[in-house]
Protein backbone atom coordinates (compact mmCIF):
# COMPACT_ATOMS: atom_id res chain seq x y z
CA UNK A 1 0.00 0.00 0.00
CA UNK A 2 2.94 2.35 0.52
CA UNK A 3 5.67 3.41 -1.88
CA UNK A 4 8.92 2.13 -0.38
CA UNK A 5 12.13 3.82 -1.57
CA UNK A 6 15.62 2.55 -0.79
CA UNK A 7 18.51 5.01 -0.63
CA UNK A 8 21.55 3.13 0.61
CA UNK A 9 20.42 1.73 3.94
CA UNK A 10 17.61 4.27 4.34
CA UNK A 11 14.05 3.00 4.12
CA UNK A 12 11.20 5.42 3.43
CA UNK A 13 7.60 4.22 3.41
CA UNK A 14 5.30 6.95 2.07
CA UNK A 15 1.63 6.09 2.40
CA UNK A 16 -0.96 7.44 -0.07
CA UNK A 17 -2.53 10.67 1.18
CA UNK A 18 -5.68 10.17 3.25
CA UNK A 19 -8.61 12.48 3.86
CA UNK A 20 -9.10 11.66 7.55
CA UNK A 21 -7.30 10.31 10.61
CA UNK A 22 -9.06 6.94 10.62
CA UNK A 23 -8.46 6.42 6.90
CA UNK A 24 -4.77 7.23 7.35
CA UNK A 25 -4.48 4.95 10.38
CA UNK A 26 -6.13 2.01 8.64
CA UNK A 27 -3.97 2.31 5.52
CA UNK A 28 -0.77 2.53 7.53
CA UNK A 29 -1.74 -0.21 10.00
CA UNK A 30 -2.69 -2.50 7.12
CA UNK A 31 0.65 -1.83 5.47
CA UNK A 32 2.44 -2.74 8.69
CA UNK A 33 0.47 -5.98 9.11
CA UNK A 34 1.20 -6.91 5.49
CA UNK A 35 4.92 -6.14 5.76
CA UNK A 36 6.32 -7.71 8.89
CA UNK A 37 4.49 -5.54 11.46
CA UNK A 38 7.01 -2.69 11.40
CA UNK A 39 8.47 0.03 9.18
CA UNK A 40 11.13 2.71 9.32
CA UNK A 41 10.40 6.30 8.30
CA UNK A 42 6.71 5.73 7.78
CA UNK A 43 5.18 8.92 6.33
CA UNK A 44 1.44 9.55 6.68
CA UNK A 45 -0.32 12.60 5.21
CA UNK A 46 -3.83 13.57 6.39
CA UNK A 47 -5.79 16.21 4.49
CA UNK A 48 -8.18 17.08 7.36
CA UNK A 49 -7.43 15.68 10.80
CA UNK A 50 -10.56 17.31 12.28
CA UNK A 51 -13.22 15.55 10.23
CA UNK A 52 -14.59 12.03 10.77
CA UNK A 53 -17.00 10.25 8.46
CA UNK A 54 -19.51 7.70 9.68
CA UNK A 55 -17.06 5.00 8.58
CA UNK A 56 -14.26 6.73 10.49
CA UNK A 57 -16.32 6.74 13.66
CA UNK A 58 -16.81 2.98 13.38
CA UNK A 59 -13.05 2.49 13.14
CA UNK A 60 -12.40 4.83 16.07
CA UNK A 61 -14.99 2.97 18.15
CA UNK A 62 -13.56 -0.40 17.14
CA UNK A 63 -10.02 0.52 18.19
CA UNK A 64 -11.28 2.18 21.38
CA UNK A 65 -13.39 -0.87 22.29
CA UNK A 66 -10.33 -3.10 21.87
CA UNK A 67 -8.19 -0.89 24.12
CA UNK A 68 -10.89 -0.65 26.78
CA UNK A 69 -11.43 -4.41 26.68
CA UNK A 70 -7.72 -4.85 27.33
CA UNK A 71 -7.84 -2.21 30.10
CA UNK A 72 -5.33 -0.08 28.22
CA UNK A 73 -5.59 3.69 27.88
CA UNK A 74 -8.63 4.49 25.73
CA UNK A 75 -8.38 6.83 22.76
CA UNK A 76 -9.67 9.78 24.82
CA UNK A 77 -6.74 9.42 27.25
CA UNK A 78 -4.24 9.23 24.40
CA UNK A 79 -5.76 12.39 22.90
CA UNK A 80 -5.56 14.29 26.16
CA UNK A 81 -1.83 13.66 26.60
CA UNK A 82 -1.25 15.88 23.53
CA UNK A 83 -4.19 18.28 23.79
CA UNK A 84 -6.73 18.22 26.67
CA UNK A 85 -9.76 18.65 24.45
CA UNK A 86 -12.25 17.80 27.20
CA UNK A 87 -10.86 20.52 29.48
CA UNK A 88 -10.82 23.02 26.63
CA UNK A 89 -14.49 22.35 25.84
CA UNK A 90 -15.43 22.54 29.54
CA UNK A 91 -13.45 25.59 30.64
CA UNK A 92 -12.70 27.58 27.51
CA UNK A 93 -9.59 29.30 26.26
CA UNK A 94 -8.80 31.30 29.37
CA UNK A 95 -8.95 28.59 32.01
CA UNK A 96 -8.30 25.15 30.53
CA UNK A 97 -4.49 25.38 30.81
CA UNK A 98 -4.76 26.25 34.51
CA UNK A 99 -7.17 23.36 35.04
CA UNK A 100 -4.81 21.01 33.24
CA UNK A 101 -1.79 22.11 35.30
CA UNK A 102 -3.76 21.87 38.54
CA UNK A 103 -4.59 18.26 37.72
CA UNK A 104 -1.04 17.55 36.58
CA UNK A 105 0.47 18.95 39.77
CA UNK A 106 -1.75 16.69 41.89
CA UNK A 107 -0.46 13.51 40.22
CA UNK A 108 1.90 11.32 42.20
CA UNK A 109 3.43 9.86 39.05
CA UNK A 110 3.79 12.70 36.57
CA UNK A 111 5.31 10.42 33.96
CA UNK A 112 6.92 11.20 30.63
CA UNK A 113 3.97 10.93 28.26
CA UNK A 114 2.07 14.11 29.12
CA UNK A 115 3.11 16.10 26.12
CA UNK A 116 0.81 19.05 26.74
CA UNK A 117 2.63 19.81 30.00
CA UNK A 118 5.88 20.06 28.05
CA UNK A 119 4.14 22.42 25.63
CA UNK A 120 3.04 24.92 28.26
CA UNK A 121 5.71 24.47 30.96
CA UNK A 122 9.05 23.93 29.26
CA UNK A 123 12.16 24.57 31.43
CA UNK A 124 13.49 28.02 30.57
CA UNK A 125 17.12 29.02 30.30
CA UNK A 126 18.21 30.49 33.61
CA UNK A 127 15.36 28.92 35.58
CA UNK A 128 11.59 29.03 35.54
CA UNK A 129 9.46 27.82 32.65
CA UNK A 130 8.19 29.06 29.30
CA UNK A 131 4.86 28.49 27.56
CA UNK A 132 5.99 27.16 24.18
CA UNK A 133 2.45 26.81 22.88
CA UNK A 134 1.20 30.33 23.40
CA UNK A 135 4.50 31.89 22.43
CA UNK A 136 4.10 29.97 19.17
CA UNK A 137 0.53 31.25 18.79
CA UNK A 138 1.73 34.83 19.37
CA UNK A 139 4.48 34.56 16.77
CA UNK A 140 2.24 32.85 14.22
CA UNK A 141 -0.45 35.51 14.62
CA UNK A 142 2.14 38.28 14.29
CA UNK A 143 3.58 36.79 11.12
CA UNK A 144 0.18 35.92 9.65
CA UNK A 145 -0.81 39.60 9.69
CA UNK A 146 2.61 41.00 8.72
CA UNK A 147 3.37 42.53 5.35
CA UNK A 148 6.28 40.11 5.00
CA UNK A 149 5.53 36.70 6.44
CA UNK A 150 8.14 34.22 7.66
CA UNK A 151 6.25 30.97 7.08
CA UNK A 152 8.82 28.39 8.14
CA UNK A 153 10.14 29.27 11.61
CA UNK A 154 7.62 27.76 14.03
CA UNK A 155 8.51 24.70 16.09
CA UNK A 156 7.59 22.98 19.36
CA UNK A 157 9.93 20.44 20.91
CA UNK A 158 9.04 17.45 23.08
CA UNK A 159 12.39 15.75 23.37
CA UNK A 160 14.30 17.08 26.37
CA UNK A 161 17.94 15.91 26.57
CA UNK A 162 18.07 16.62 30.30
CA UNK A 163 15.18 14.22 31.00
CA UNK A 164 15.23 11.80 28.10
CA UNK A 165 18.76 11.16 26.86
CA UNK A 166 19.59 8.34 29.29
CA UNK A 167 16.27 6.51 29.04
CA UNK A 168 16.03 3.43 26.87
CA UNK A 169 12.47 2.67 28.00
CA UNK A 170 9.47 4.71 29.14
CA UNK A 171 10.53 7.84 27.31
CA UNK A 172 8.73 10.25 25.00
CA UNK A 173 7.73 9.05 21.51
CA UNK A 174 6.60 12.39 20.05
CA UNK A 175 9.82 14.34 19.59
CA UNK A 176 9.15 17.44 17.51
CA UNK A 177 6.39 19.51 15.89
CA UNK A 178 7.06 21.81 12.94
CA UNK A 179 4.31 24.24 11.89
CA UNK A 180 4.12 26.17 8.62
CA UNK A 181 1.99 29.04 7.32
CA UNK A 182 1.16 27.78 3.86
CA UNK A 183 -0.01 30.55 1.47
CA UNK A 184 -3.04 28.53 0.29
CA UNK A 185 -3.67 25.81 2.88
CA UNK A 186 -3.17 27.79 6.09
CA UNK A 187 -1.61 26.12 9.13
CA UNK A 188 0.16 22.84 8.36
CA UNK A 189 1.94 20.54 10.77
CA UNK A 190 4.66 17.92 10.46
CA UNK A 191 5.01 15.74 13.56
CA UNK A 192 8.10 13.63 14.19
CA UNK A 193 7.84 10.42 16.23
CA UNK A 194 10.89 8.40 17.26
CA UNK A 195 8.60 5.37 17.66
CA UNK A 196 4.91 4.88 16.99
CA UNK A 197 2.72 2.14 18.46
CA UNK A 198 -0.08 1.74 15.93
CA UNK A 199 -2.45 -0.17 18.21
CA UNK A 200 -2.10 1.68 21.50
CA UNK A 201 -1.33 5.20 20.31
CA UNK A 202 -1.34 6.20 16.64
CA UNK A 203 -5.05 6.79 15.98
CA UNK A 204 -5.47 8.85 19.16
CA UNK A 205 -2.29 10.75 18.31
CA UNK A 206 -3.60 11.73 14.87
CA UNK A 207 -6.90 12.97 16.31
CA UNK A 208 -5.12 14.90 19.08
CA UNK A 209 -2.80 16.63 16.64
CA UNK A 210 -5.88 17.70 14.67
CA UNK A 211 -7.32 19.25 17.86
CA UNK A 212 -4.03 21.03 18.51
CA UNK A 213 -3.94 22.42 14.96
CA UNK A 214 -7.53 23.65 15.25
CA UNK A 215 -6.78 25.39 18.55
CA UNK A 216 -3.75 27.19 17.13
CA UNK A 217 -5.34 28.08 13.78
CA UNK A 218 -8.37 29.65 15.46
CA UNK A 219 -6.16 31.98 17.50
CA UNK A 220 -3.96 32.83 14.54
CA UNK A 221 -6.93 33.52 12.27
CA UNK A 222 -6.09 31.02 9.55
CA UNK A 223 -7.34 27.73 8.13
CA UNK A 224 -6.35 24.26 9.29
CA UNK A 225 -4.27 22.58 6.62
CA UNK A 226 -2.81 19.09 6.25
CA UNK A 227 -1.13 17.05 8.96
CA UNK A 228 1.97 15.02 8.08
CA UNK A 229 3.29 12.45 10.53
CA UNK A 230 6.78 10.97 10.16
CA UNK A 231 7.32 7.90 12.32
CA UNK A 232 11.02 7.04 12.23
CA UNK A 233 9.91 3.62 13.47
CA UNK A 234 6.33 2.34 13.46
CA UNK A 235 5.03 -1.02 14.59
CA UNK A 236 2.02 -3.17 15.28
CA UNK A 237 2.62 -3.21 19.01
CA UNK A 238 1.81 -5.78 21.66
CA UNK A 239 1.32 -5.25 25.39
CA UNK A 240 2.23 -7.38 28.37
CA UNK A 241 -0.27 -8.08 31.12
CA UNK A 242 0.37 -5.89 34.16
CA UNK A 243 0.12 -6.99 37.80
CA UNK A 244 -2.95 -5.87 39.73
CA UNK A 245 -1.74 -5.88 43.37
CA UNK A 246 -4.73 -4.04 44.84
CA UNK A 247 -7.31 -6.11 42.96
CA UNK A 248 -8.87 -3.01 41.40
CA UNK A 249 -9.25 -4.71 38.02
CA UNK A 250 -7.67 -1.74 36.24
CA UNK A 251 -4.33 -3.27 35.24
CA UNK A 252 -3.75 -3.81 31.52
CA UNK A 253 -4.56 -7.35 30.40
CA UNK A 254 -2.12 -7.16 27.49
CA UNK A 255 -2.53 -8.46 23.94
CA UNK A 256 -0.61 -10.66 21.52
CA UNK A 257 0.47 -9.89 17.99
CA UNK A 258 -2.21 -12.19 16.58
CA UNK A 259 -4.87 -10.14 18.40
CA UNK A 260 -3.43 -6.86 17.12
CA UNK A 261 -3.43 -8.16 13.55
CA UNK A 262 -7.00 -9.37 13.95
CA UNK A 263 -8.05 -5.91 15.10
CA UNK A 264 -6.61 -4.30 11.96
CA UNK A 265 -8.24 -6.92 9.72
CA UNK A 266 -11.59 -6.44 11.44
CA UNK A 267 -11.36 -2.69 10.85
CA UNK A 268 -10.70 -3.39 7.16
CA UNK A 269 -13.95 -5.33 7.07
CA UNK A 270 -15.80 -2.13 8.03
CA UNK A 271 -14.84 -0.47 4.75
CA UNK A 272 -17.85 1.16 3.08
CA UNK A 273 -19.18 -0.05 -0.25
CA UNK A 274 -17.43 1.55 -3.21
CA UNK A 275 -20.85 2.49 -4.50
CA UNK A 276 -21.68 4.41 -1.34
CA UNK A 277 -19.91 7.64 -0.50
CA UNK A 278 -19.93 8.21 3.29
CA UNK A 279 -21.19 11.52 4.53
CA UNK A 280 -18.58 13.66 6.26
CA UNK A 281 -19.31 14.77 9.82
CA UNK A 282 -17.09 17.36 11.45
CA UNK A 283 -16.15 16.64 15.04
Amino acid sequence: MGDVDKVGNLMITAMPSAKTCAEAWLRAATHLVDNGDEAYNLVVDIDDARTHTQHDRLIIKGVDDFLRLKRANPISTVINTIFPQHLYLQHGDGAFVKEYLRGYNSLKNKGWGRYFQRMVRWPAEGGGTTDQLHELVRRLAQQHSAARTFRNVFELTRYDPARDRNRNRNRQCLSFLSFKLHPQRGLTLTAMYRNHDYIARALGNFIALGHLMAYIAKRVGTNVGPLTCVSTHAEIDTASAQPDPDGSGEACLGWRLTEARHLVRSMQALAPSKRTKPKGVAQ
